[in-house]
């Protein structure tokens, strides 16, 4: 536990002086905020809806640091650390590579944890939102399609030779997750045919449950989206360490 204390530490000062993923990850998602609060305030999300149209938003917006985290951040960092030999040197202490990925991917679980803890307050103070449903189960589908999305850019980050082939991946998974998985454009606007093939995403599966529990709305297939969430998580980390490489 002390080895990871301190490679936590030494890897979280790097991480954050880079500030890609303050920017990205923690900044970005307020300035969202601060757009949609702009443009719709506290209108309804539809003509007799109980809800207004940022609380029905809340659950995607906390998704943009997460995609942000997935996709753009935890990938290209494992990746860089690989091309640029510097996972050979990790290589010849004790450090195992479950260790240094779970280090890593602790460092984006508090870059998704401060984006929340900042959404919430802001959106709270100046635009009213309230949860409708249950906060614990949002709590659990946030975190659950938290661990869902690192896990899959823990396994890109793995098993990519460099940050050119990991940056590919990530692109292919961030871009169509980040608009089609309900995260931008709303889900319930695209067309049946389309919602049936983005529901496979896990984030698609997160973000539902997410807007179910916060407007305290029935959702189906409940446990099969826990499921999904869940298997991609173990399975993603189980192969990212398994095929994990040094150089």
């Amino acid at each position: 536990m002390r080895s990871i204390r301190t490679l936590l530490k030494n890897e979280l000062k790097l991480n954050i002086r880079d500030m890609n993923m303050v920017i990205f990850a923690v900044i970005l998602p307020l300035i969202v905020l601060l757009i949609l609060g702009l443009m719709y305030g506290t209108e309804p999300a539809a003509d007799g809806a109980a809800y207004t149209f940022m609380e029905q938003s809340f659950g995607a917006l906390c998704c943009i640091s997460i995609c942000a985290s997935g996709f753009m951040g935890l990938p290209l960092v494992v990746a860089g650390y690989r091309e640029r030999k510097i996972l050979k040197r990790f290589q010849v202490t004790p450090v195992s590579p479950a260790k240094l990925l779970l280090v890593e991917f602790l460092i984006y679980i508090i870059y998704c944890i401060l984006s929340m803890i900042t959404l919430f307050p802001a959106a709270m103070l100046f635009w009213k939102i309230r949860i409708h449903g249950s906060f614990l189960l949002f709590l659990g589908s946030w975190l659950l399609t938290m661990l869902s999305t690192l896990s899959i850019g823990l396994l890109v980050g793995g098993i990519a030779k460099n940050t050119k082939s990991a940056s590919v991946a990530a692109c292919i998974l961030y871009f169509p997750m980040l608009i089609f998985s309900g995260a931008t454009l709303p889900f319930e606007v695209m067309p049946a045919a389309m919602q049936k093939m983005i529901g496979i995403f896990p984030l698609t599966q997160g973000i539902q449950l997410m807007k179910a529990a916060f407007l305290g709305l029935p959702v189906e297939n409940v446990l099969l989206s826990v499921a999904v969430m869940c298997a991609v998580t173990l399975v993603c980390f189980a192969v990212s360490v398994k095929c994990f490489k040094w150089e």
